[in-house]
């Protein structure tokens, strides 16, 4: 049986082949891995059985997808109904949940899932112009559609604008009558639709420099922060001051170069301790006091960017 090391692996090497840029892998908070390609980044989260997700870490992993401007996937091999379907999607608190062929299919060969598993059933999403066009073509009203296809005109006028999803048996006999293809794929790796993001508490004296800021859960960062004026600037990546020892600090400065890469973020560090001057590696420390100092995000972006070069 694969293990979720093995499930990893198989999604990094995947990635990876197809020229991916890789985070290393983390197995503890609201994802394990980001990856990316060009404008493309991906935030992904493994689970043997998908209905192991809490609610707690999967608003977290879409809260931070927001703020990378990044496709949140989780990805599996069962449910407790039994082994996730290839090109199937299941949905996990309004996260996309695939099976690794189905991420496989979509990273090889652009082949996106079209069939939404849900309560009742299997389902999809009807494109309602080209049954219109059909429709017209064939010169049959939406009461005629409708008959041939066993559902009501309302059930064929909602089809038809979009309103509702069908059942995959519907799809069918749809695409029987009218002789093509009538559903939609879906394409889970472009960037998802923005939701408002529910910052937490002033961090360090952030949001007075108009930053929103994210605590994170058991993550490899503490906190991610973002300009709330603005997509232009990049995302700072922070570990907080938590009266960590120095070689705590370090250990935890290859995470976070690691993931600020992948994600094209500032990583930061925001502590007091006096023993530490500028940097840690090669990550740029900002001390508490020197943050309250600032007026703006401007006059903390050319520190970290001097902090950064020496």
């Amino acid at each position: 049986m694969l293990t979720r090391s093995q499930l990893l692996q198989n999604i990094e090497s995947l990635l990876t082949s197809q020229g991916f840029k890789t985070s290393d892998i983390y197995d503890q908070g609201s994802f394990d891995i980001v990856a990316r390609k060009n404008l493309l980044i991906l935030l992904l989260k493994t689970f043997l059985n998908i209905d192991s997700i809490n609610e707690h870490n999967a608003h977290e992993m879409k809260q931070l997808a927001n703020i990378f401007l990044a496709s949140p996937i989780i990805i599996g091999e069962r449910s407790r109904n039994g082994i996730l379907e290839e090109g199937v999607i299941y949905e996990r608190y309004d996260i996309p949940t695939i099976g690794f062929d189905t991420l496989k299919n979509m990273i090889l060969y652009n082949e996106y899932p079209e069939i939404l598993a849900d309560r009742g059933g299997y389902f999809v999403k009807i494109d309602g112009n080209v049954i219109k066009q059909y429709r017209e073509e064939y010169s049959m009203s939406l009461k005629d559609l409708a008959n041939l296809a066993h559902v009501s005109r309302a059930t064929m006028y909602k089809y038809e604008n979009g309103i509702v999803r069908a059942n995959a048996e519907t799809a069918m006999i749809l695409e029987e009558i009218l002789n093509t293809k009538v559903t939609l794929d879906i394409d889970l790796l472009k960037q998802p639709q923005k939701e408002n993001i529910k910052y937490t508490d002033d961090v360090n004296d952030l949001s007075k420099l108009g930053y929103g800021v994210l605590s994170t859960n058991k993550g490899p960062f503490d906190a991610v922060a973002k300009m709330k004026s603005s997509d232009k600037h990049s995302p700072l990546m922070a570990n907080v001051e938590k009266n960590r020892t120095e070689k705590t600090l370090k250990r935890m400065a290859i995470p976070l170069k690691d993931l600020s890469m992948v994600t094209t973020s500032e990583p930061v560090f925001i502590i007091n301790n006096d023993k530490i001057k500028e940097s840690i590696g090669t990550i740029p420390v900002i001390k508490s006091w020197e943050l309250k100092e600032f007026e703006n995000s401007k006059e903390l972006l050319k520190m970290i960017k001097e902090r950064k070069e020496n």
